[in-house]
């Protein structure tokens, strides 16, 4: 679970360097980074919003409670396993773990979505651009133009995919947009969660979710690949034009 949630790289890379972290890569700064901040968010999340449910962690007392706060915030990026009654559990916790399985685990690891690199990244490239600077730096490391046209391209086409296949099971099913979006979304960060609709998702829709398991599992790793290694140089350059964007 945890090789699976940060990736082999990071993972070895920890094992090897824990005591100086001043000599981690920026692979690895950045996936520890944002592991901790979706851990510490998620689980705060989801006391605030189930503490008084009855039907999930209202039950337990707050040790339990607790235990299973964080519990929730790590398995929708790795395991996929549950200890609460999903199908009980307000939306707004839904759309919680929908992010969380967006996001997924770590790069080259067993988990799904579009990884906490690719999210990490796409993070810096935004406070970059809030601040002015025409470069992104993360630490003492400048990113590479080519690294943030693919974490760009894999989100835009992630959410995409997401999108697109939202409204096709909305049409397919008598569901909630919800409870509809968690199952596809689930599918893609292939994290094995359900609010308890996919038995009864017509067969056309159970044929679309193993495709976007499929798609969720290995789409992301082969875009990212494609992208890195096509290189086209062009001995040319067009007139530069300022588009006006927002």
């Amino acid at each position: 679970m945890i090789v699976g949630g940060l990736g082999f790289p990071v993972a070895f890379e920890l094992l090897r360097s824990w005591r100086r972290p001043g000599r981690w890569s920026v692979l690895t700064r950045i996936t520890v980074g944002v592991t901790g901040v979706l851990l510490v968010g998620g689980t705060l999340v989801f006391l605030a919003t189930e503490w008084r449910n009855p039907r999930t962690l209202g039950a337990l007392d707050d040790s339990g409670k607790l235990l299973a706060g964080f519990f929730t915030a790590v398995m929708p990026r790795t395991a996929g396993f549950n200890s609460l009654d999903l199908a009980e559990m307000y939306p707004t916790s839904w759309l919680a773990t929908d992010l969380l399985m967006f996001i997924g685990g770590g790069s080259a690891g067993t988990a799904g979505g579009i990884k906490v690199t690719t999210f990490g990244l796409l993070a810096f490239v935004i406070w970059a651009e809030m601040r002015g600077e025409r470069e992104v730096h993360v630490g003492h490391r400048r990113l590479t133009d080519a690294v943030q046209r693919q974490a760009i391209s894999i989100s835009l086409v992630s959410i995409a995919l997401v999108a697109v296949s939202t409204y096709v099971l909305l049409a397919l099913t008598p569901h909630s947009l919800d409870r509809v979006l968690f199952e596809v979304v689930s599918a893609f960060g292939t994290a094995g969660l359900s609010t308890g609709i996919t038995a009864d998702v017509t067969p056309a829709g159970q044929m679309l979710l193993t495709l976007l398991m499929f798609i969720g599992r290995t789409g992301p790793l082969t875009l990212g690949s494609a992208l890195a290694l096509k290189d086209r140089v062009r001995h040319y350059q067009l007139p530069e034009e300022r588009v006006i964007v927002g």
